[in-house]
């Protein structure tokens, strides 16, 4: 098994609160976290349908059977009133670690649980793997291409799928029939091509008019289906750093998937040789370092914030951090051979918000960790400076 990096986060927020709730996309690995790290705990999954169904006929024998003993919930949010049950159990005995909740639908779950548990229940948000994670795995792809047409599902690490033939299953069971049913989703193939146009969009600024007109639904319905992909953990949204540099700074922010995989197979990618000559390959690589950076400082003590940068005059940083009052600016370029003139970006930025280059980070497709006049030159999957 791969460790995660959530764990030593898990651990210490079940030291302090009485329910943990761990959320993320299907097959992230949530429950697998959860059971190695309590594997003595007792464990109830909500998605089978007799336990269900027995948990929402008598909620107070279900839950009385296991005593005061810590338990794990799978799959919360089916069960809505297990937040209010929960309550009774917990002011009865507010002792830290007694409930482990997991998740992959966040709106009705986190709804659910912000009503009846406030302060009683820590949040915490379990993506698929990053290259760190994944450091010293046997399977691992051999190119950045290799890692953006296979992805960071962890089935795809621990089990023999091929990601083509898993990826299409991942689509059709959980996107079409979870997310379709969460959005009464009439017509399916509506909804597989807006998920095709959202891949294809990814690393872009959003152009909502432009979406709702290419997927033929209205502008409405544009938000919202993308409020509802969000929520379920398959994409999010890098908002613009404002900080009055200059005026008429870009406002809209860009859209990126969680897993390169998940995106590039709704993309029509099959084989990481269609990298090569592909025409959005430098927006996918962009997917790739910037879901995979955001990953990595997920479980950091802060986490800090995560921004892009675009001027008008078209000058653009693709992730600004900041953490308390530091700030770093990183550029991501998709070529494994640096040139000085790929941190003209990066200097100008520098130059407005009085950064040093110690401040500064490129991050490219190549395979060699140096720094150019003092700024650090690092391979995408590098561990650096977060």
């Amino acid at each position: 098994m791969i460790d995660r990096a959530s764990a030593a986060r898990i651990i210490s927020l079940a030291k302090q609160f009485p329910v943990l709730v761990l959320t993320g996309p299907r097959q992230s690995g949530k429950t697998t976290t959860i059971r190695s790290l309590y594997p003595k705990l007792p464990y109830v999954n909500l998605e089978q349908p007799d336990i269900l169904a027995q948990a929402l006929d008598d909620p107070k024998a279900f839950l009385k059977r296991y005593g005061n003993e810590p338990l794990i919930i799978d799959e919360a949010q089916r069960w809505p009133d297990l937040p209010s049950w929960l309550q009774i159990l917990v002011d009865a005995n507010p002792a830290p670690g007694r409930f482990f909740l997991t998740g992959s639908n966040q709106p009705l779950l986190k709804a659910h649980v912000a009503q009846s548990l406030a302060g009683r229940a820590a949040y915490l948000h379990q993506s698929t793997f990053s290259s760190a994670e994944l450091a010293g795995c046997p399977t691992l792809p051999e190119t950045a291409d290799g890692w953006m047409a296979k992805g960071f599902y962890p089935p795809l690490y621990d089990r023999p799928f091929e990601p083509l033939d898993w990826f299409a299953q991942y689509v059709n069971t959980y996107v079409e029939r979870d997310l379709s049913q969460l959005l009464h989703v009439k017509d399916l193939r509506s909804f597989h091509r807006f998920l095709k146009l959202c891949a294809g969009r990814t690393g872009q600024v959003i152009n909502m008019a432009d979406l709702a007109r290419d997927a033929d639904v209205s502008h409405t319905t544009v938000k919202h289906w993308l409020s509802v992909l969000e929520a379920g953990f398959l994409i999010f949204f890098l908002q613009p750093w404002q900080a009055n540099y200059q005026k008429r700074l870009v406002k809209s922010p860009k859209l990126y998937f969680w897993d390169v995989g998940l995106a590039a197979y709704l993309a029509g990618i099959s084989d990481a040789r269609q990298w090569y000559s592909h025409p959005q390959r430098g927006a996918f690589f962009e997917t790739l370092v910037v879901s995979d950076l955001i990953k990595r400082s997920l479980y950091a003590a802060p986490p800090g914030e995560w921004y892009f940068w675009a001027s008008p005059q078209g000058i653009e940083v693709d992730l600004i951090r900041t953490c308390g009052t530091r700030l770093r600016a990183i550029e991501i370029k998709s070529t494994q051979t640096f040139k000085p003139e790929h941190l003209k970006n990066l200097k100008a930025f520098a130059a407005l918000a009085g950064l040093e280059p110690s401040d500064l980070e490129l991050r490219y497709d190549g395979t060699e960790s140096f720094s150019h006049q003092g700024i650090s030159i690092l391979p995408w999957a590098a561990l650096g400076m977060l």
